[in-house]
């Protein structure tokens, strides 16, 4: 069985000693993707791991995609934001406002020592090259879709409906799991890290995967 890592309390900044400790993978940067299902939890945990990494900046990819390309946007993400930080420049990239419709003012994000990359799809086959770590925030699906959906509330409904048809889809053709470095569960008091697929599978080996157990520990 593999060993865990507590990151409760101050432990987090144990994990965050690791990740920074890591060789760059985009040009100066070391950029770390924190993947899972919708409504697993990636955003708070993102935002307390990148507290511990001195408030390091946080990609969220809710501001990549758009109503349109719920997951089609691989290449804008390439083109905007991966390749500058790979020529150590500035990334500069316009987030989506989902209640506008629309793209709005162009945000910079200069290359940093560690970068966290957050959202479904963080993990996907075409960045994966790019990443130090891939984090997998260890929820089953339908425990993550059924927070999301209480958190955003019967407004939102048919939105769900729609995004986890996408979302099923994007995981059969792309899935991320089976590649993660590390498998986050959220315990009644912080997290527990414990070693992911890639740690006995090697990287890009396809193996048989499901959803895993629930995340409370």
């Amino acid at each position: 069985m593999p060993a865990a890592h507590r990151t409760s309390g101050t432990d987090i900044h144990d994990l965050a000693a690791r990740l920074r400790a890591l060789p760059p993978s985009c040009g100066p940067v070391r950029l770390i993707g924190v993947d899972g299902h919708a409504g697993s939890g990636k955003t708070t945990f993102a935002g307390r791991l990148a507290a511990a990494l001195g408030d390091a900046p946080v990609l969220h990819l809710d501001d990549i995609a758009t109503h349109e390309q719920l997951f089609a946007w691989t290449e804008r993400l390439l083109r905007q934001v991966v390749e500058p930080l790979g020529r150590s420049e500035t990334a500069r990239y316009a987030p989506y406002d989902w209640t506008a419709h629309a793209f709005g003012p162009v945000r910079e994000l200069r290359p940093a020592p560690v970068i966290l990359l957050e959202g479904v799809g963080a993990g996907r086959r075409a960045l994966r090259p790019y990443l130090a770590r891939l984090l997998w925030m260890e929820l089953a699906h339908d425990e993550a879709w059924t927070r999301g959906r209480l958190r955003d509330g019967e407004e939102q409904s048919a939105f769900w409906t729609g995004w986890v048809a996408a979302e099923r889809r994007h995981f059969v053709e792309d899935p991320s799991r089976p590649f993660a470095d590390l498998l986050v569960r959220q315990c009644p008091e912080g997290y527990e890290v414990i070693s992911g697929p890639t740690e006995t599978a090697g990287p890009d080996q396809p193996l048989t995967h499901g959803d895993g157990s629930s995340a409370m520990c």
